[in-house]
C-alpha cells in the first residue's frame, strides 16, 4: 500500500471519546488511539463508524491535557474483532497541532534532521 500521509505519525497510548456531529444521538464512543500526527489520527474501535462522517473528539495527550478536535473518518479496515480507522483533524487550532508536532520531534528527532 502506498504511503499517503503528509505528516509523520507517532504512537500515542491514549483514549478518546467521540460523538458524531450530524446525528441527534449523543452516544459517546470509546476508542484506542494507535498513532497521531499533526494532520490525523489512527485508532481502533469496536463500533462501526461511517466514512466521511465527522466526530467531535476529546483526545487525552501525553501531558494529560485534553485536546478538543473534530475528526473526519477517511479510512476503515476490519481487523479480527475490531475496526482500524484513519481520520483527519478538521478545524483544530494551530496551537494544538503544534503540540502534536513537538511531541513527534521529541520522540523521533532523527527523522527531522536533514541527512
Amino acid at each position: 500500500m502506498e504511503e499517503r500521509r503528509r505528516s509523520k505519525r507517532t504512537d500515542l497510548k491514549s483514549k478518546l471519546l467521540a460523538k458524531r456531529l450530524d446525528s441527534s444521538a449523543q452516544e459517546e464512543i470509546g476508542v484506542d488511539v494507535k498513532n497521531v500526527s499533526k494532520t490525523g489520527i489512527g485508532f481502533y474501535c469496536d463500533e462501526i463508524l461511517d466514512i466521511g462522517a465527522v466526530y467531535e473528539a476529546y483526545l487525552t495527550i501525553w501531558t494529560k491535557e485534553v485536546i478538543h478536535a473534530f475528526i473526519e473518518i477517511v479510512r476503515i479496515e476490519k481487523v479480527v474483532d475490531t475496526y482500524d480507522y484513519g481520520g483527519l483533524f478538521i478545524g483544530m487550532p494551530e496551537f494544538d497541532l503544534q503540540r502534536i508536532d513537538v511531541f513527534n520531534v521529541v520522540n523521533d528527532p532523527d527523522s527531522y534532521i536533514d541527512k
